[in-house]
């Protein structure tokens, strides 16, 4: 339970963002960052559960059809991870108070946005199924879009919807790879499958290992997906640190140590992550070599970091996992420490250039040793936290299995990787050191801002010589993600071993790099450059939209028909070709031959032929709403009374919609002036028309009723407790269909809130005169319209009637009053449609997940029995009232949008929109 308790304690967090930062503006900050710290705490409570290797695990059933269960479970691994991104998390939410200047609005946007970053990070290290860990894997695709397009400036869109592209990508062949492994082990447990590895063989497994593979090499920034990281740089230093520190990028990281069970020992899934994840780490190295601005250099080196973090995950020992473990947290550690330095930087210097830095320690020591221990972290010195885990890297490098030489050229690939490192670390603070005071102005900033980044730094410099302590979690989390072997026990000094003599070369080989600079930037500006992998992302991105600009012109009309006329015709033509086929004939007779049915018939014909030849716009609507009460009739007689009473009001509310929408278009419909077209329109219009009843026929046209339909007209009433079999299926069996389609209405709704911001909201506006007869019409009609639609939204589940129904005819209500009163009839101006959307989206999803509350899966009915003539309280009942408010407030949007004259659009609202 306690994992259920941390995710919702941080959704919960996203949710008072706002309110906390209206409160105490950017500071909202630190109790956002306190909030982080209890939910890490809330994890930390199971660690002596977790190095007992006992299980923390929490499972409903989600898709019981397909089986598959809403499971998360903590194990070791998943700890680890989730308390990098709640940890980290927490010390750069803390450390955005003194560098957020912008409006309320915009910190809003991040606090939330980041907060919620975090609660998919944590769903998808917790995730123990591969629907519910591939949910959270796109959510962070989608937050980070988010994050990096903040403020709306093109640099930031272009680098947005890059990274956007590569990682979504890389989530459709994760999606894919997961299908497989659902179809061919039967079972989407991850638990499950990563327990029986030896279950997948052949063919699908070389398949799921290259899709995950991708999946995790555009997350992590691999070769050739890495040109999408460095251009995310310009998004604000919080959003930069934490995304490409603790959370981002590790996600791809988790992917691969979790699946490397499943593959442990397979050739070409070790080779593939050592031969990319190291060439990976040696170019970003270089490219961070050629860089000045100290933010690009960074963002190349976390490319550098994850290459070789790769690189040892592929050498497949759990002595390689448990030093991709520790890595993982040196490098969280000191990578957010130097994004927050170098955001400081740039915020009390205005730049970032390295070269304008020189002898910035005489004005800011305290910013410049901060640096320094980090960058030695970076480097792999001692006594840091880095030192430790670069040599445990060193020695698994050297120790892979396979050919004798695989080793030696791993270590090898490694070194140099980690010599680049050096020396780019050494530039970065001699940087600040070397040469005169540039801007001898600078001071340092506050200590509430300098704090979260000292913190890091401390961390990871201290961290090294205590390593032991780390030791039992490091060694259950790579037991854990490799079941197979036993870790090394980690420590600060293992004496005199091959490991340390590589992290002595490598200290020797850079400072040699670094004191030859001169040489080394001539030899690179030399080097070629990389393939332009983001130019050729951005010509297909483009070459795509230009096909699709195409496309959209050859069905661009000024009118309605052209584009009713292609899905029309493509009926007609399927509805010949399915009639044609051998054996394929119409079935007539039954119901078709009774008296009703014909009756119905000659009123519609002429009714129909009177809209194609009447001039008046009125007159159209209403021989459109006769046939709509026509079809309202036959459908009553069929036996389908929901039916026919949601089209009559549909009908009857439109009319109302389209009478607001007249008063301010002209009263006659012009013609189409040739009669060709008219008479094209026709013939394809009876075509259709006939290819419809023909496919009705052949679909129903039947005696038998269809099992489906026979099954819940026996079950529905003994399952749910409903008579009414249309509304359980819509609230009871199918409520998640049903709370889509609402949720889309919703969408609709605040749409035209947002449209009708933009003119005088009748809501403000002073009530002016309307019609004698239709404001006599409607303080008559409006009250019994009300009460009626309570009665049709209270008895939906056993008679006619629903929430959807109910809304409708409240619905038509609002619309008769502005009608009545042009100026703001008096039940529109107590309405506003954001506030039913958000009480119709919370009341539905309350009564869908109120069931979890009892061990039931979501959307569950639930039946709370009440004494006397009160009629029992149901979940049904109250997700009906979340769909009745949601259709309740798209009613009362578009009637606020259209209910006002046209000379008043475009003025600023007073009272908003909503």
């Amino acid at each position: 339970m306690i994992l259920a308790v941390v995710l919702a304690w941080q959704v919960g967090l996203a949710v008072c963002a706002p309110l906390l930062t209206r409160r105490f503006g950017r500071d909202a900050g630190y109790p956002l960052a306190a909030g982080y710290l209890i939910a890490a705490a809330l994890l930390l409570t199971r660690l002596p559960v977790i190095l007992d290797d006992r299980e923390v695990a929490l499972a409903w059933r989600w898709l019981p059809g397909l089986e598959v269960n809403a499971a998360l479970r903590m194990d070791a691994l998943g700890l680890v991870f989730a308390l990098l991104a709640l940890g980290v998390g927490a010390l750069i939410v803390a450390y955005c108070p003194r560098y957020l200047d912008g409006d309320t609005a915009e910190q809003e946007r991040v606090y939330v946005t980041m907060t919620l970053f975090a609660a998919a990070m944590l769903g998808l290290v917790l995730a123990d199924d591969l629907l519910v860990l591939f949910v959270f894997w796109e959510l962070t695709s989608i937050l980070s879009f988010v994050l990096i397009g903040q403020g709306g400036r093109p640099a930031a869109t272009r680098s947005a919807v890059q990274a956007l592209l590569v990682t979504v990508a890389g989530g459709l062949a994760l999606l894919a790879a997961f299908v497989l492994l659902a179809v061919h082990l039967g079972t989407t447990s991850l638990d499950t499958i990563v327990a029986e590895p030896e279950r997948l063989t052949g063919g699908p497994a070389w398949a799921v290992g290259t899709l995950i593979i991708v999946a995790a090499f555009t997350k992590s920034a691999q070769l050739p997906f890495h040109f999408w990281l460095p251009g995310a740089m310009v998004a604000i230093t919080p959003v930069s640190a934490y995304l490409h520190a603790a959370t981002m990028v590790k996600a791809g990281i988790y992917l691969l140590m979790r699946f490397s069970a499943v593959f442990s020992g397979e050739w070409a899934w070790d080779v593939t992550l050592m031969a990319v994840g190291l060439l990976t780490a040696i170019l970003g190295a270089l490219l961070a070599l050629r860089q000045y601005d100290l933010k690009a250099l960074l963002a190349y080196s976390t490319v550098s970091q994850l290459g070789l973090l790769v690189g040892v995950i592929g050498v497949g020992t759990p002595a390689a996992d448990a030093a991709a473990i520790l890595y993982t947290v040196a490098h969280a550690l000191f990578k957010a420490t130097l994004f927050m330095l170098v955001g400081i930087i740039d915020h009390q210097a205005g730049s970032r250039d390295i070269r304008q830095l020189s002898g910035l320690h005489r004005v800011m020591p305290v910013t410049v040793w901060l640096t320094a221990l980090a960058a030695m972290s970076m480097a792999g010195l001692p006594p840091t936290i880095g030192f430790v885990g670069k040599e445990a890297i060193f020695e698994s490098l050297g120790e892979a299995p396979g050919v004798w030489w695989l080793g030696w050229l791993a270590a090898g690939l490694g070194v140099l990787a980690s010599v680049l490192t050096f020396a780019y670390a050494a530039r970065l603070v001699h940087g600040m050191i070397e040469g005169p005071t540039r801007q001898r102005q600078l001071r340092e900033p506050s200590r509430a801002f300098l704090a979260p980044a000292a913190v890091a730094a401390v961390t990871a410099t201290a961290l090294g010589p205590v390593v032991m302590f780390l030791s039992p979690l490091v060694e259950r989390a790579a037991a854990d993600a490799r079941p197979e072997g036993t870790p090394p026990y980690l420590a600060f000094w293992h004496g005199f071993t091959p490991a340390l003599g590589l992290s002595v070369l490598t200290v020797l080989l850079g400072t040699l790099m670094f004191l030859g600079r001169v040489r080394v930037d001539r030899w690179l500006r030399a080097l070629p450059t990389t393939p332009p992998f983001a130019e050729l992302l951005e010509r297909g991105r483009q070459g795509l939209l230009r096909a699709g600009a195409v496309v959209a012109r050859t069905a661009h009309a000024p009118g309605p028909a052209p584009y009713l006329a292609r899905p029309l015709l493509v009926v007609v033509v399927l509805a010949v070709v399915a009639v044609a086929a051998p054996g394929v004939a119409v079935p007539l007779g039954g119901d078709l031959g009774r008296p009703g049915d014909w009756l119905l018939l000659c009123l519609l014909v002429p009714t129909l032929a009177g809209m194609l030849v009447v001039r008046s716009a009125l007159a159209a609507i209403g021989l459109t709403g006769v046939v709509g009460l026509l079809l309202s009739a036959w459908f009553l007689t069929v036996g389908a009374p929901d039916v026919a009473l949601t089209l009559m009001l549909v009908e009857v509310l439109t009319a109302v919609v389209v009478m607001l929408a007249l008063r301010q278009q002209p009263g006659r419909l012009t013609s189409v002036g040739r009669r060709w077209p008219v008479t094209g329109a026709a013939l394809l219009a009876v075509a259709a028309g006939v290819a419809a009843a023909a496919g009705t026929a052949m679909l129903t046209g039947r005696a038998q009723l269809s099992e489906p339909g026979r099954w819940y007209l026996e079950q529905a009433e003994e399952l749910t407790g409903g008579a009414n079999v249309v509304n359980t299926i819509l609230v009871d069996f199918r409520p998640l269909d049903t709370l889509g389609e609402a949720v889309v209405l919703a969408v609709v709704a605040l749409g035209l809130v947002r449209l009708a911001g933009r003119r005088v909201d009748p809501a403000g506006a002073e009530p002016t005169g309307g019609d004698i007869v239709l404001g006599l019409a409607y303080r008559v009609l409006a009250p019994v319209m009300l009460v009626a639609s309570a009665v049709l939204f209270l008895r939906g589940h056993e008679e006619t009637g629903g929430g959807f129904i109910g809304a409708l005819l409240a619905g038509t209500a609002v619309g008769l009053g502005q009608l009545a009163h042009p100026g703001g009839a008096p039940l529109l101006r107590r309405l506003r449609s954001v506030p039913l959307v958000a009480a119709g989206l919370l009341v539905a999803m309350a009564a869908g997940l109120a069931p979890l509350a009892v061990g039931r899966p979501p959307f569950t009915p639930l039946t709370l029995s009440t004494p006397g003539p009160v009629p029992s309280l149901s979940t049904s009942l109250l997700f009906d009232l979340g769909v009745y408010l949601m259709v309740l407030a798209l009613v009362v949007a578009a009637v606020r949008r259209l209910g006002v004259p046209a000379a008043q659009h475009g003025a600023p609202a007073p009272g908003g929109a909503g």
